[in-house]
């Protein structure tokens, strides 16, 4: 049984369609008012949220397709909704998201307001709880002040069977800077709740590669295909290694995060690769990183992804949240005649393009809740061409934590 862990964030602003466009649904936020959290915290003492991501990637990961996750942004929607579960319930969910919520509340709050920003790079998380209108569903007032005190929550009353869907998909395209313009397709008719994390990631790398750095080149598909593409050329100076692969660190501009590759080895295949990683070891690695000249080359890409996480959360162990007759939300809400919330849906999509001046990269997450029934150069220099299937990461370099987590298999 696969372990499962995980992260998230997000960000404002959207294009001129929808610039003047308003969400409809009823903001409450002026009846709920965050608290002043204090916390002392080490961010660096974060083994259990780094196995969380590496899980949920290998997970996440298919044999031969392109995959990326935010496991951050994943954590958060899952840690909110966390907020309202109790006894085995809850006990579950902390054991598949490594560590109790207490300790996580406080954790990503510190966490968030940690995040370093700047005029070349932004990262940028925000949440918000949806819950519906219907008259005979209640919301924990205490749910609801703990997401607002730690997760800076906009929380929404709106009608399931009218506007919300358009409000929730507005919400995500205005806090993905239109990365992403839609999470949900449909509200079922038993959905009493959405709990909701974006991030947005632009940055520009510290050198950006000019017009003479590009040029054509093949990328070598693991079924030994060829595919045309151009690859950014530079020298980087931070070399990643393992007995199976080897990588290199690329920073943007104002070094607090950077993108990091891993190549496998000749005769190592990328799914064995993956399956070979804990959160340990990759943390190990990055680490370790060494202060040597690497000739590197990056195709340029673009991928979206979509996932349905509900058997990746189940294997985790996290089953009793799922079953109408098993799951205990009592601390989130109340239905006037019983009935049982459980988790329906856990849907994550993610963006990422990485071109010469830099990287845009956006996720969301979000957890549906319904009712049950209802230079000079040193003499040796390293070379890491990324010319076939590779793993990559955008990490937050003071944490040492990947918020995005990804393979490319195929341009």
């Amino acid at each position: 049984m696969k372990k499962f862990l995980a992260l998230i964030l997000c960000m404002g602003f959207v294009l001129s369609l929808t610039a003047c466009a308003r969400v409809k649904a009823d903001d409450l936020m002026s009846g709920i008012v965050p608290d002043k959290v204090e916390t002392n915290v080490d961010l660096k003492n974060n083994t259990g949220l780094m196995d969380f991501a590496v899980e949920l990637f290998k997970n996440a990961e298919e044999n031969g397709e392109n995959s990326l996750v935010s496991p951050f942004s994943v954590l958060c929607a899952l840690a909110m909704t966390a907020n309202g579960a109790d006894k085995e319930t809850l006990a579950q969910m902390e054991q598949a998201l490594g560590m109790p919520i207490d300790e996580l509340n406080e954790y990503i709050y510190a966490y968030t307001n940690s995040l370093a920003q700047g005029d070349k790079y932004k990262l940028s998380v925000a949440n918000s709880i949806w819950f519906s209108d219907r008259a005979d569903f209640v919301p924990n007032r205490d749910f609801l002040q703990t997401n607002a005190n730690y997760y800076g929550a906009g929380i929404y009353k709106s009608d399931f069977g009218g506007s919300a869907l358009d409000d929730i998909n507005l919400w995500v395209k205005q806090n993905t800077n239109g990365m992403i313009d839609k999470i949900i397709d449909e509200i079922p008719e038993d959905a009493v709740m959405y709990l909701i994390n974006a991030l947005a990631f632009e940055a520009e790398w510290a050198s950006i590669y000019e017009r003479s750095d590009v040029n054509w080149g093949n990328f070598i598909k693991e079924d030994k295909t060829k595919q045309s593409a151009d690859f950014m050329y530079a020298m980087e100076h931070s070399y990643l290694t393992d007995e199976n692969a080897k990588g290199f660190i690329k920073y943007y501009s104002g070094g607090e995060y950077a993108f990091a590759a891993l190549l496998p080895d000749e005769g190592v295949s990328l799914s064995d690769y993956v399956n070979s990683l804990t959160g340990e070891k990759l943390a190990e690695i990055l680490a370790n990183k060494q202060s040597e000249t690497v000739r590197t080359s990056i195709p340029k890409f673009k991928s979206e992804c979509s996932y349905l996480l509900n058997d990746c959360l189940k294997d985790m162990g996290m089953t009793d949240a799922f079953s109408g007759s098993l799951a205990d939300f009592t601390k989130l809400g109340s239905m006037d005649d019983n009935s049982g919330l459980y988790i329906n849906r856990v849907l994550h999509k993610t963006y990422i393009e990485v071109a010469e001046k830099g990287t845009k990269a956006g996720a969301v997450t979000a957890v549906e809740l319904n009712c049950e029934g209802a230079m000079i150069l040193p003499e040796d220099i390293k070379e890491v061409y990324l010319n076939r299937p590779f793993v990559y990461m955008i990490i937050d370099t003071n944490a040492n934590l990947p918020l995005f987590i990804g393979t490319v298999t195929e341009i």
